[in-house]
């Protein structure tokens, strides 16, 4: 972390877990864990139905919310979808795009992504741009090339101004849900990388400013260590964010000095 030129962001993605009646009692066991991070914004990504709930009690437990997708359409005869302005109408502040759950499952590619990216910041939104690699590409050797390539696709036509709004998600879609992690070192070579690939494209400032979270089984045992690395900014946390016990030990170690 650097917290000197970005902020640090711990970011729980629920995924298709928690009902709202979970949402008061998780809120209210964080808050009396952690009852303030000092040094970095929460954020809880949570289904749409667990929106409002959210939006209700976390905020008394001092974390900010967030979707885990939206529709790249403004409006119209689109079943099924949420538009981005709905989610800021409800007041979310974040949204998850380009998971690789997303990708895999329900056919989101890179162009998919810019649309949707575009779509966020257009209505005030401030993306969580999810990237990664399979372990079949790393074994190859080109998770740069095709992170590079997933980077520059998300950031396609996106200002310089409007970029300073987006937090970029590494997450190596074989540590995802698989208890695998990659090693700090691992993961903050990566990271770096994207952040010389944004550097490239807007400039050092703009690349110094930028939040790099790492994803990927990142849990309370291993996140101080990966969130020492110069730059790794955060995470982006799947099963441990729904463990107030580990969700809050993970807040604490993006605390630490």
């Amino acid at each position: 972390m650097n917290r000197k030129y970005r902020k640090t962001i711990i970011a729980g993605n629920w995924k298709m877990n928690m009902k709202p009646s979970d949402v008061k009692p998780f809120a209210e066991a964080v808050k009396a864990i952690v009852p303030r991070a000092k040094w970095c914004e929460t954020v809880i990504c949570a289904p749409y139905v667990d929106l409002p709930a959210a939006l209700k009690y976390l905020r008394e437990a001092h974390i900010s919310v967030g979707a885990e997708n939206l529709s790249e359409h403004p409006k119209g005869a689109y079943t099924g979808e949420v538009a981005a302005d709905m989610l800021v109408d409800l007041g979310v502040k974040y949204v998850i795009i380009g998971h690789s759950e997303r990708r895999q499952y329900f056919g989101e590619t890179d162009i998919t992504v810019n649309k949707k990216v575009h779509a966020a910041l257009e209505a005030g939104l401030q993306p969580i741009v999810c990237v990664g690699e399979s372990l079949e590409q790393r074994e190859l050797g080109v998770t740069e090339e095709l992170v590079t390539l997933q980077v520059k696709t998300a950031l396609a036509d996106v200002s310089p101004k409007q970029v300073r709004k987006i937090v970029i998600a590494y997450e190596p879609i074989w540590a995802i849900g698989t208890g695998k992690t990659a090693t700090a070192e691992q993961a903050n070579e990566v990271c770096r990388a994207i952040r010389t690939v944004i550097r490239g494209l807007y400039g050092a400032r703009v690349a110094r400013a930028i939040t790099i979270q790492y994803g990927g089984s990142m849990n309370e045992k291993n996140a101080y260590e990966l969130l020492s690395q110069p730059d790794i900014d955060g995470g982006l946390i799947g099963g441990a964010s729904l463990v107030p016990e580990k969700f809050a030990a993970i807040i604490e170690a993006a605390n630490q000095e």
